[in-house]
């Protein structure tokens, strides 16, 4: 993607791209009849389960497998082959650390036991004795030895501590947020079967190709050798992006035992064995003039990873080209500790980043005694402020003017003077950013005899929309309805993808589909005997040249195209995000400190709407997400050994429905970003958590004056400091 593309949809005439079209995959979802990884089951199919570590750094120097090989149903303890120490990161594209014997963490893989059921695994699994030689581990990132500091990562200029002395205001604060698990619905699953020397694996995963690729240098096979199939993934959040243990595992065991094996990861392994997003320290340091114009802005930040792991959150991401200031300072610390691996969670970066950002800009508001919104505004930069890259598109002022005027923000009140029964009641504001990234996607698109429609990519539905976006957009271009459109996603074997993560999906598939469509379109124009621009499709009908013609007379043969999509200069030329703003209103138990969530708006701008229904329930999910990490959410750490004691559902505490209330999401027409991608469209499963979390914790101040700066806020953190009340 060289140059801003044409506005092509903008003139097709079927009406279907941007409507609230259901999802073609619903029905079978509802009906229990869409197979999951674990549930298409071959024949003669055993099951694995996965023995964990019990120290946290140390080296396996022995295991007992004759004992547990003798008890009823188990056939093998899988002791030879390399495991996965943790999951690929994100587009790795080769295979993760595989060190056994070695041991880095509490919790990590160290055996697989196959069994005839998965009762007699699970059992044999817990029964497996494993001795080892264990040694001293660093799990505390505050204390850790070893700091890491990308060279990258760091950036000071101006003059910093200058602005901070001679502005009229400044803050210096710190905010810590706790560490998180994706927790998707569906756990970890992979089934294993060699046939004619070929891997079929049915997993659930995001990003196939680099799937493929990861899972086929774990074997020591060509990628030819290996295809994944998975049509459905039930929830990712980041956490399927690179293969995980239980498919290496599952495929060493069936090409050893000659039978298809499954390997599905137990609650408890899904958050030991799976990413955790990092915790994070984060020193803000804001000033400004006496008009609220920032003249220093410094975010420096600590993270944890694993010895090894490339991947550290990039938590001041958003911080870089959000707001003014000409003194400016980044650093970015990453402590090298034994508590499992740290990778990319939903909205990696702003989605804790934002929260010590925009809780920082409140202060400044309040030190400035300006409104939040305003001081926001303000600071609005013309140009990013490290680079001078023009913005391709931001309507950040319009998200925060239009959302207050909706929320009704002019009634908020002054801090704690608004009690009402037994609750402090409050409001709070945060802006929102995600950055837009494009990556290569190719897709096929064939027009069929009959009149229907063919879409072939790797891509995934991770439960955010994928076959519902991309029947829409062949549905426009190619002028048919929904049911004369078919979508093949989800097999390693068709035309590769960017597959599901980072918010650019959508955008980067998409727009292969409809390169790929317009390939199609060339194909009935030269038929038609017209320019491409001149043809009209709509019902299964092409108009042009002042003659009308059905599809089905003039497709004699299967009409294929493929569109191929790459990131070019607009990259590199403009700064490329998503923006929005979020509001809340919260109650505040006057006694207990407990914090409910009223109501919550967000408002965005993602460029051109490709599914209404969808993007408005990424829009939730995200302002739920946010919720939880303002309030519930958090990775307990034991001190003595880095173990996660909460690592199941009853006590690592996502929202519920009675923790949410009524949401609105809003999505702002006529934003269309002809400089980021050929559909003009931007990501919206990140941008909606980015600055949610925030909202809550201003609004949290609002009601009752207590500024917590330890997310989430649970009760304990504000009942000590709430005012009294006689």
């Amino acid at each position: 993607m060289d140059a801003a593309q044409p506005p092509v949809l903008d003139r097709t005439v079927q009406g279907l791209l941007g409507t609230a079209m259901d999802r073609p995959d619903g029905p079978l979802k509802v009906t229990g009849t869409a197979r999951y990884a674990a549930e298409a089951l071959p024949e003669n199919l055993v099951t694995g389960f996965l023995v964990r570590a019990t120290i946290t750094k140390g080296r396996v120097i022995g295991m007992k497998a004759e004992a547990v090989e003798a008890m009823p149903g188990v056939i093998r303890v899988m002791t030879g082959h390399p495991l996965l120490r943790n999951p690929a990161q994100g587009q790795a594209h080769q295979a993760p650390e595989q060190i056994l014997p070695k041991v880095d963490y509490f919790g990590q893989p160290v055996a697989l036991v196959v069994a005839e059921t998965f009762e007699q695994a699970r059992h044999a699994a817990q029964a497996l004795v494993v001795t080892y030689e264990e040694e001293v581990a660093e799990v505390d990132p505050n204390a850790a030895s070893q700091v890491d500091k990308p060279k990258a990562s760091q950036l000071d200029q101006g003059d910093l501590e200058g602005a901070m002395r001679s502005s009229p205001v400044a803050i210096d604060t710190t905010y810590t947020t706790a560490p998180h698990s994706s927790a998707p619905m569906e756990p970890h699953a992979s089934i294993a079967e060699w046939v004619d020397g070929r891997l079929q694996l049915r997993g659930s995963y995001q990003m196939l190709k680099h799937n493929v690729a990861e899972l086929a240098d774990s074997l020591g096979v060509d990628e030819a050798r290996v295809r994944i199939h998975a049509p459905y993934v039930g929830g990712g959040f980041g956490s399927k992006l690179g293969i995980a243990p239980e498919a290496v595992a599952a495929a060493h065991a069936a090409r050893e035992l000659g039978r298809p094996v499954r390997v599905v990861m137990a609650r408890d392994q899904v958050f030991e064995m799976t990413m955790r997003r990092t915790e994070t320290t984060q020193r803000m340091r804001l000033a400004c003039d006496a008009d609220g114009l920032m003249t220093a802005l410094a975010h420096e930040d600590r993270v944890s990873n694993l010895p090894g792991e490339a991947f550290s959150e990039p938590t001041a991401q958003g911080t870089h080209f959000l707001y003014g200031g000409a003194n400016r300072r980044f650093t970015h610390e990453v402590a090298r500790i034994h508590r499992p691996c740290a990778g990319s969670v939903r909205a990696p970066g702003e989605a804790v980043g934002m929260i010590a950002l925009e809780c920082a800009m409140d202060e400044l508001a309040e030190a400035a005694d300006i409104d939040p919104v305003e001081l926001r505004i303000r600071n609005i930069p013309d140009t990013t402020p490290e680079g001078g890259q023009p913005y391709s598109e931001r309507a950040l002022e319009r998200c925060l003017r239009e959302g207050a005027e909706r929320f009704g923000w002019s009634q908020r009140r002054g801090m704690a003077e608004r009690l009402e029964g037994d609750w402090w009641v409050g409001m709070g504001v945060a802006a929102a950013v995600r950055t837009n990234m494009m990556e290569e996607s190719i897709a096929r698109v064939t027009l069929r005899p009959d009149g229907t429609a063919l879409c072939e990519t790797d891509m995934t539905d991770i439960g955010t929309g994928s076959y519902a976006i991309l029947t829409q957009i062949v549905g426009e271009m190619l002028g048919l309805p929904r049911e004369k459109v078919e979508v093949q996603i989800g097999d390693s074997d068709l035309p590769k993808s960017s597959g599901s993560g980072g918010s650019f999906g959508a955008q980067s598939c998409g727009s292969a589909v409809f390169l790929a469509c317009q390939g199609v379109r060339k194909h009935l124009a030269e038929r038609m005997e017209v320019a491409p621009d001149d043809l009209t499709l709509r019902d299964g009908r092409a108009t042009g040249g002042n003659r009308q013609v059905a599809l089905t007379d003039l497709v004699e043969a299967p009409m294929s195209a493929e569109g191929h999509v790459k990131p070019g200069e607009t990259e590199d030329n403009f700064s490329i995000a998503g923006y929005g703003a979020h509001f809340a209103e919260v109650g505040v138990h006057r006694d207990t400190g407990e914090v409910r969530v009223h109501r919550m708006l967000g408002v965005f701008s993602i460029g051109r709407v490709l599914n209404m229904k969808t993007a408005t329930s990424q829009c939730h999910g995200g302002m739920i997400w946010g919720i939880g990490s303002a309030l519930t959410e958090e990775i307990m750490h034991d001190p003595r050994d880095g173990r996660i004691v909460n690592h199941n559902l009853a006590e690592y505490h996502i929202p519920v429905s009675l923790d949410v209330p009524q949401l609105d999401a809003m999505l702002l027409e006529d934003t269309r970003d002809d400089q980021a991608n050929p559909i003009q469209a931007k990501g919206i499963g990140e941008l909606g958590i980015s600055g949610a979390a925030a909202a809550v914790g201003n609004a949290i101040r609002n009601a009752c004056g207590v500024r917590v700066r330890d997310f989430p806020a649970t009760p304990d953190k504000i009942f000590p400091h709430l005012p009294d009340v006689t």
